[in-house]
Parts: structure tokens; C-alpha cells; sequence
């Protein structure tokens, strides 16, 4: 083989590791975060929260950019992204739900077993994620969830009926926009979720003492989001 040859096939392989490398530090956020929570530093904990969700949304991307499947064949990204996905969107919001007490101490278990085993359900569904890249179900994003949760300072029992809503919502079959890798109206989607992910730091870097209309112009995008996958859903059903 050319010498060139081999230093690419070496190039291509590093590369490869390196593209896994970048989605496995979700794990390293996903501790980082855990600790803050059992310190009582939510601030800190949904901050870490806020960096995999970053690392979440270019990963895959950079993945298929760098042809990783094709290079290492043998080592399952999309697993240990959904294990990484899991601990930070799912077991970690559960989490402060518990320890920032926010639904009543009595409904602690039930509510946060239904976080957890909807979820469990919804990761492990083989059209979880449809090959028209859509997501199946609520897609489990309790860190955002529990966010608006301890940002709005609802009544205990709200909260608890809210999350028990939402765990049900996995079950049912309702498609959603997934933002990185849809069609359907991306730029503009990618645009306001680019926004609002801005938002969402500034009330971050605010905590505890967030902004009313920062808080309030942060549901322009979550409201775009359900309403237009709501509306692909019912026109998809009548088309």
C-alpha cells in the first residue's frame, strides 16, 4: 500500500474515535451534573445539562461528516449516545425532581417511576426515532421539562400532574420534529431553536433570579415546536 494511503486510513481512524470521543464527554457532563445536583447547585447541574445537549445536537453530524460508521463498523455510536442521552435527559431531571423537591413528598416515587420507565419504554422502541427522522411518542425531554418546572415555581401538585402527563405522551404515537435532521420547515426550525437555545443560557447564567420576559419569550419555541408537529401529524393522517 501507498505510504499516502496508510497515513489517510490512520487519519480516518483517529478521527473516527475522536468523533465517539466527543459524544461519550456527555458522560463527563452527565457526572459533573450529578454532583451539582446532591450539592443542591442547580444552577451548575442544568448548566452541565445545557453543554451535552450541545454536544448532543452536533455529534451526529459530525459522525456521518466524518463517515464514522463506515470506519469503525465494529463500535456502536448510536448506543452510546442513547446511554449518555438517557442519564442526562432522563435519569438526571429525575433526580432533581427528587432533590429540588419539586412535587409533593408523598408522590416523590410514583412520578419519577414514571419518568423513568415511560422513558426506558420510549428509548428502547425500534421507531422510537422513524426513518422520516421523527420521534415517536414524547421524545423524554425532562431536562427542558424539569427546567421550566423550577424556573415557574408551580404548585407542587401541578408539576407532579404535568410529568405524569407528559410520561403518558411517550405511549402515545404522536410524531414530533426532531430539529437536527428533519425536513419539513428545517431552516426556520433550526433558526428559532437556535434562539431560543440563546434564551435558555441567558436564564441559565440569570439563576436563581430569572428574567419574567426572558422566561416568558422562551416558550415561543417550545409552543412552535409542539403545534408544527401536531399539524404535520394531522395533515400526514388526512394526506
Amino acid at each position: 500500500m501507498h505510504p499516502g494511503g496508510q497515513e489517510s486510513n490512520l487519519l480516518s481512524f483517529v478521527t473516527a474515535w475522536l468523533a465517539h470521543l466527543y459524544t461519550a464527554t456527555g458522560a463527563i457532563a452527565a457526572f459533573l451534573a450529578t454532583v451539582a445536583v446532591f450539592e443542591q447547585d442547580y444552577r451548575r447541574a442544568f448548566l452541565w445539562l445545557y453543554v451535552q445537549v450541545l454536544v448532543d445536537a452536533t455529534d451526529g453530524a459530525l459522525a456521518r461528516a466524518l463517515r464514522v460508521h463506515e470506519r469503525l463498523p465494529w463500535f456502536n455510536g448510536a448506543k452510546l449516545d442513547d446511554i449518555i442521552d438517557y442519564l442526562c435527559y432522563v435519569f438526571i431531571p429525575a433526580l432533581i425532581v427528587w432533590r429540588a423537591q419539586l412535587v409533593p413528598i408523598g408522590w416523590v416515587m410514583p412520578v419519577i417511576g414514571a419518568v423513568l420507565l415511560s422513558s426506558a419504554y420510549g428509548f428502547n422502541r425500534v421507531d422510537a426515532k422513524t426513518e422520516d427522522h421523527y420521534f415517536l411518542g414524547f421524545p423524554s425531554y425532562w431536562n427542558i421539562v424539569v427546567l421550566y418546572l423550577f424556573l415557574a415555581q408551580l404548585p407542587k401538585p401541578v408539576n407532579a400532574v404535568v410529568v405524569v402527563a407528559l410520561a403518558v405522551l411517550v405511549f402515545v404515537p404522536i410524531r414530533y420534529l426532531y430539529p437536527s435532521r428533519g425536513t419539513e420547515f428545517k431552516t426556520l426550525t433550526l433558526a428559532l431553536c437556535a434562539i431560543w437555545g440563546a434564551l435558555l443560557f441567558l436564564m441559565l447564567w440569570q439563576l436563581p433570579a430569572v428574567s419574567r420576559s426572558l422566561f416568558l419569550a422562551s416558550f415561543v419555541f417550545p409552543i412552535y415546536y409542539v403545534a408544527l408537529s401536531l399539524w404535520l401529524e394531522v395533515r400526514n393522517k388526512i394526506s
